[in-house]
């Protein structure tokens, strides 16, 4: 399924409509600036009467069916090189299998070929690119392996801004071409280009929260998506296809954690309508760890998505950076080494040094596990990581981060250190997308509810970073005992953001609840940036207010 066409008289129609209710919202009350704050925390109570529906799609529903034939493409889908003049393509042809004789096919034997062309023109550009098979292994009897089908990724190079261009993918010489589909490129690097929409999404699983989330994330028409970690949750089945909310629960005895692999490709057939002309820019997850024979971790991730690493001077998928007009993003990995003689460390370094703020005013930030969360759950879990680099973000003045993994919202003043601070970023925790392990409900600072400090370590990075504070109002505490004075707004509902940059210094931030009306509101608010007074500095030295 490609892009939908509008009639004339149907744009006209929907000019018309934003601008009422842009007359709508000025008419109201006024949008909150950070300006403003920083604001009173406010919790927002949980709403019992609506839990959502966090049960997983069946491999039986239609979403998630195969439905082409022999080596045509497949949960296609389109993502970001480091600039506007290039993009990713990727697919899969051919059919995966699971068991205990499985055969890998043959990366050779089908072409990586997209053809493509500016739109009301002919397609008459081609470019070539490159395929892989992975596996899943298992070394324990009884346990099924998994072989992928062929993975192919395709760079197109040289394409224009802010251009909507026409592509079908596959292979010509086998007659296994996809359907048209479309995309428009990102508009120039520049502080006064931006796109539209920028739609934040987390912990997004496959259940019928998740379709609800994708539904309403996709009526917001975005031009691009950041996906903040956790896709899939294929690791929450067994191989046989069992599955659980909560594993360690149910599966407590199993000689490694396993996954069940199919729950990858319903997920990439169900999210082909929406990412294959909507980039999707992901960043890597505990529920991506996914470990199997030989110590090997991450390797549907690393294999089935396409990442602009090496175009943006990483030698990982883990991390990695590019623009989208004048917002320079970087995405960081929480479950590689983060430890400032790592490899992870030197290259942003580098990359925030290399940065222009003249031609991309806003840096934004995104990793899966929140330095700043006041829910129970994960709560300083990424402490260890926070040492290490916070300092770094501060100091090239990172304007907003995005984070998953706690499955709620939460929002927070500007923060350095969790002391207050006009030139630190905004926290903005978006774990909510509608994954089977339901919402985070209770909250680190309520009485009885603060984890003994032991629990709290990462279990895949180790490490134990989370003392008890020296300062400030929870001195001599490991939690505080109200609301931290840093979390300005926190909800238990299942949603997704919507960033608008209007310019250089503005950006309006939308969070939609899911079980609110297309044009409602859970969080709204204008981040305001003051490069006049908070500028970036050669040295990591607070700036004055």
């Amino acid at each position: 399924m490609g892009l939908v066409l509008l009639s004339p008289p149907i744009i006209t129609l929907f000019l018309l409509l934003s601008i009422l209710s842009s007359i709508i919202v000025d008419a109201g009350v006024p949008i909150p600036t950070t300006l403003d704050g920083p604001f009173k925390p406010v919790t927002i109570p949980l709403d019992k009467s609506f839990r959502g529906n966090a049960v997983d799609l069946p491999d039986t529903d239609p979403l998630v069916q195969r439905y082409v034939e022999g080596f045509q493409p497949e949960q296609i889908s389109l993502s970001l090189s480091t600039s506007h003049n290039s993009v990713w393509i990727s697919w899969i042809t051919g059919e995966f299998q699971i068991g205990d004789n499985i055969e890998p096919l043959d990366p050779e034997t089908v072409g990586s070929i997209v053809q493509y062309g500016r739109f009301g023109r002919s397609i008459n550009r081609q470019a070539v690119g490159y395929s892989l098979v992975y596996s899943q292994l298992y070394p324990f009897e009884g346990l099924q392996n998994y072989t992928s089908g062929i993975i192919h990724h395709v760079r197109l190079t040289g394409l224009r801004a802010n251009t909507l261009y026409q592509y079908q993918c596959g292979d010509p010489s086998l007659s296994a071409m996809s359907d048209v589909h479309y995309f428009r490129t990102m508009p120039v690097s520049g502080p006064k280009s931006y796109p539209s929409r920028i739609a934040v999404v987390g912990d997004l699983g496959l259940t019928y929260n998740t379709t609800s989330t994708v539904n309403h994330m996709t009526s917001n028409h975005p031009d691009l998506i950041l996906l903040v970690g956790d896709a899939s949750y294929a690791n929450m089945y067994l191989t046989n296809g069992t599955g659980s909310d909560c594993y360690s629960c149910s599966f407590s005895n199993t000689p490694i954690h396993e996954t069940y692999q199919p729950r990858w490709d319903y997920w990439g057939r169900y999210m082909q309508p929406l990412i294959s002309s909507v980039p999707i820019m992901v960043i890597e997850g505990n529920h991506e760890i996914e470990s199997q024979a030989k110590n090997k971790t991450f390797v549907a991730y690393s294999s089935r998505f396409a990442f602009p690493s090496e175009e943006s001077g990483s030698s990982s998928t883990f991390y990695y950076s590019f623009n989208a007009g004048g917002i320079h993003f970087i995405m960081l990995g929480a479950y590689i080494s983060y430890d400032k003689s790592g490899d992870q460390y030197k290259w942003l370094e580098k990359d925030l040094a290399s940065l222009d703020r003249e031609v991309t005013p806003w840096l934004v930030a995104t990793w899966h596990a929140p330095w700043y969360s006041t829910y129970k759950a994960h709560y300083r879990e990424a402490e260890c990581m926070r040492v290490e680099m916070e300092e770094l973000l501060y100091k090239y003045g990172v304007d907003i981060v995005f984070n998953g993994h706690v499955h709620a919202y939460e929002r927070s003043n500007r923060v350095y250190n969790y002391t207050l601070d006009p030139c630190g970023p905004v926290y903005i925790t978006v774990g909510d997308g509608g994954n089977r392990e339901k919402m985070a409900i209770t909250h680190a600072d309520e009485p009885g509810n603060c984890p003994e400090p032991s629990t709290t370590p990462d279990s895949f990075m180790g490490g134990f970073c989370a003392f008890n504070f020296i300062s400030g109002p929870a001195a001599g505490k490991f939690c505080w005992d109200q609301q931290p004075d840093y979390s300005a707004f926190r909800e238990s509902s299942f949603g997704h953001g919507i960033l608008e940059v209007k310019n250089e210094t503005h950006a309006l931030w939308i969070w939609h609840r899911n079980q609110d009306y297309y044009g409602n509101t859970g969080d709204e608010i204008y981040i305001v940036r003051q490069p006049d007074k908070c500028p970036v500095k050669p040295e990591g030295v607070p700036c004055a207010n």
